[in-house]
């Protein structure tokens, strides 16, 4: 951490504070929220063939092709923010799995939103579940389970990334048997074994429906600075989302990861915290295709989803 800190640098661009280090940009708002973003598709070049980058018209199309031949295409546009994830088989066939170039008529000003807490119909120990104590086939159920509440519209990637009150419509998974070291993102290898049941939720999941997508999400403690902690979080989400990828064979392309600061606590303490040093698992396709919404017709030259 302290030679990312070495090499971060600080601005203030509209009163907003952002910080840019290697890999990551920090940006905290005037009343203090904060909240941080990183290119993911450094994850899907692990075991790449090949890696081709296409300008169509001002989009940004990165090509990355697999040993077997099928490819992962992300489309940016000119600020460099996703528009769609796409997954290219052997035989040319197309799987949208996140449409974010979609905006919702009703979504009003940027990606925060705000949503009254949703109304639980489940136990909630279904809603959040402990990994160290659920079976195989409750950590499927959960990453199979329905919104616990109405899911109003479509959200876009950004919006439910930053929105809390967005994502806790999805129950969610804590991988309380993953626990880090203060400062520190590294799995050692005597926990990345315990994340094989999640894996197997998530291959499941995913086999069953190819346009699932799961949010990893990183937390942290209250320990040190704010911005070395969504520094940390956000690591620390990667370094589960690569792993669960690299030694579980979970596609990379179904899963994006986020971290979050201290004012995600799951313990109140300002002290040292393993349990808030923690990753959540979360299903979010039914927030990115607003439920049972009808999804809007495919881009020019994109087949619909399969």
């Amino acid at each position: 951490m302290e030679d990312f800190r070495g090499a971060r640098q600080e601005s203030d661009q509209g009163g907003r504070k952002v910080f840019t280090e290697p890999g990551r940009v920090i940006v905290v708002d005037p009343g203090g929220q904060s909240f941080i973003r990183h290119n993911e598709e450094d994850r899907f070049r692990f075991g790449a063939r090949d890696i081709q980058t296409q300008q169509v018209g001002g989009d940004t199309r990165t090509i990355v092709i697999r040993p077997d031949g099928s490819q992962i295409i992300t489309v940016t546009g000119r600020d460099g923010l996703l528009l769609r994830r796409i997954r290219r088989d052997r035989e040319g066939r197309e799987i949208i799995i996140i449409d974010n170039s979609y905006r919702d008529p009703s979504a009003v000003g940027g990606f925060y939103v705000d949503l009254p807490p949703p109304v639980l119909r489940i136990p909630y120990d279904r809603y959040i579940v402990q990994a160290d104590d659920a079976s195989p086939d409750l950590i499927y159920e959960t990453m199979e389970a329905p919104p616990v509440d109405r899911i109003a519209r479509r959200y876009s990637l950004d919006e439910i990334r930053f929105s809390p009150s967005v994502r806790m419509l999805m129950p969610s998974i804590d991988l309380n048997t993953i626990n880090f070291a203060t400062g520190s993102w590294d799995i050692p290898p005597d926990q990345a074994a315990r994340l094989q049941v999640i894996a197997d939720g998530l291959n499941r999941a995913i086999a069953r429906n190819p346009r699932e997508v799961f949010l990893i999400e990183g937390h942290t403690d209250a320990v040190g600075n704010s911005v070395d902690n969504l520094s940390l979080s956000d690591r620390r989400a990667e370094s589960a989302a690569e792993l669960l990828t690299q030694q579980f064979n979970v596609p990379a392309e179904n899963l994006t990861s986020q971290g979050y600061g201290s004012q995600y606590l799951k313990e109140q303490t300002d002290g040292p915290s393993i349990i808030n040093r923690r990753v959540t698992v979360r299903r979010i396709t039914p927030l990115l295709n607003g439920g049972t919404a009808s999804l809007p017709p495919p881009p020019p030259g994109i087949a619909p989803p399969r």
